[in-house]
């Protein structure tokens, strides 16, 4: 089967074919006819098989024929990096036929701000724009989506994940309610099934795969102390065949000093998170795209469609904190039916997580020993869970820092640590506003589970009560039965 077999028209044809397709993948094989037949759609892939093309590609061939005057295409996506990656495919796919886009995110340049308007106000065919940006301009009036033909949510799953349901809502009831709706996502938890009983229409179901990283991936655990991890990796890069790679952290604190130990070991790096300016995370991507770097630093927020020709090496600094983010990170390789390596560092504290994964995975991940020389690793025990929480400390320490993991014995330090400053909070939360910008000691903390927060985002760890204060608490005054002097205990 080949691209022509869908009877799209031929200034699309060209643009798949300058862009270097000839198969389709099977989620396009399914996705695209039932597209051109104007069906809604709830569609599952893995990672890096193809989504986006498969919804582009039919409705390029729709609008650049339809003569519209007005806005008929609206694409959501979580982040900015995402809507800026499907606006360039739009421009590739689309380059013979008469078709505009724009992407809709946020930055702090006025001009940014002033394009977007224009192309809202003005009728760019597709806009591509993440919900809190696309709402703010709405907000002020000139949003006009009144007439709009088609809506697609990609990566649907993370956009609930980070709390964008409301304004998902909020958006769905400013359109047409005589609408094509895709929804496309990389899992299929209930809270899609239910946000899409309330958009789509009779939706035809696509599945494919769901939630298991490419066959083409080689993947491999290393059990580890966090102060072994750098040198491990040192080790590593200079053994293996690595082309590029991109390091994944769950703390945006870590992705700085894993640079600077980087550069120091001579090897070419830079970082990118969301404390960085639009500007800054553009040229820190595209500078890796063109090979300029040969090893990217990154938070999440490159695990989630991003698409990056060639990858051979995905490392794992630390577990991720969801199974399904694994999945995202590792599948940043062997895209396109190629081949990649996916490695990750597994210390004493995380390893209940490996066994998360596998049962999402089905398969058991192999945990290679350490290479001669590194010293004792710790021993995978999957029914621990983070020993030291609780008593102060937390194993491991900075990356590189020498100390041995395993946290404090029971009883050493306890109190010296109780009321030490907290680490700083991961990718997505709130900066701190005492600048602590120390990397954590340990990465395991436990989600706090807030409505409309992220597991990937928000994940500071339960704060401690204060001991003193608890026990002032429950000793109760004679005769004192004034309610507000039994104080509830801090959370």
């Amino acid at each position: 089967m080949d691209f022509r077999s869908f009877n799209l028209h031929d200034d699309v044809i060209t643009g798949i074919e300058s862009m270097g397709y000839n198969t389709p993948t099977p989620v396009q094989q399914q996705a695209i006819p039932l597209i051109l037949e104007q069906k809604d759609i709830i569609a599952c892939a893995q990672t890096g098989t193809g989504k986006t093309a498969a919804y582009l590609l039919p409705l390029i061939d729709r609008i650049s024929h339809a003569n519209y005057d007005f806005t008929s295409t609206l694409i959501l996506v979580p982040t900015r990096e995402l809507a800026k990656q499907i606006d360039e495919q739009v421009e590739g796919l689309g380059y013979f036929a008469p078709v505009s886009s724009i992407a809709i995110y946020g930055g702090s340049k006025g001009d940014e701000w002033e394009q977007q308007k224009r192309a809202l106000t003005g009728g760019a065919d597709i806009i591509i724009a993440t919900p809190g940006r696309l709402m703010s301009h709405m907000a002020l009036g000139y949003v006009k989506l009144d007439q709009l033909k088609y809506l697609v949510l990609d990566e649907a799953d993370k956009m609930l994940d980070m709390g964008f349901m409301d304004d998902i809502l909020k958006i769905v009831r400013a359109l047409p309610a005589e609408r094509q709706t895709l929804l496309f996502s990389a899992t299929m938890p209930k809270k899609i099934r239910d946000l899409s009983q309330q958009i789509l229409q009779q939706p035809e179901e696509v599945n494919l795969a769901i939630s298991k990283p490419a066959e083409g991936i080689d993947q491999r655990l290393y059990l580890t102390y966090d102060n072994q991890k750098l040198p491990l990796l040192e080790h590593l890069i200079r053994e293996l065949e690595v082309q590029n790679m991109i390091i994944f952290t769950s703390r945006k604190s870590n992705v700085n000093q894993i640079v600077r130990s980087l550069r120091k070991m001579g090897f070419e790096a830079e970082g990118i998170m969301s404390d960085l300016t639009q500007e800054e995370r553009e040229k820190a991507l595209q500078g890796f795209k063109n090979r300029k770097y040969q090893i990217l630093v990154a938070t999440d927020i490159l695990s989630r469609g991003i698409d990056i020709d060639s990858l051979s090496h995905v490392v794992n600094f630390d577990m991720p904190q969801d199974a399904e983010d694994y999945v995202h990170r590792v599948g940043r390789t062997a895209r396109a039916a190629s081949t990649g390596m996916a490695i990750t560092f597994v210390n004493e504290n995380d390893m209940y997580r490996v066994r998360k994964v596998e049962q999402l995975i089905e398969r058991d991940l192999p945990k290679l020993p350490l290479p001669e020389g590194f010293g004792p690793a710790p021993v995978f025990d999957p029914t621990r869970r983070d020993m030291g929480r609780g008593r102060g400390g937390k194993s491991g320490g900075k990356p590189g820092s020498g100390r041995q993991g395993g946290g404090q014995r029971s009883g050493e330090g306890g109190g010296r640590d109780r009321n030490r400053r907290r680490g700083p909070k991961p990718e997505g939360a709130a900066p701190q506003k005492d600048g602590n910008n120390r990397p954590i000691k340990a990465a395991n903390p436990q989600p706090r589970g807030e409505q409309g927060t992220s597991k990937a985002e928000g994940q500071e760890g339960v704060q401690k009560p204060n001991r003193n204060r608890n026990r002032n608490r429950n000793r109760k005054k004679p005769n004192d039965s004034n309610p507000q002097n039994s104080k509830p205990p801090i959370s």
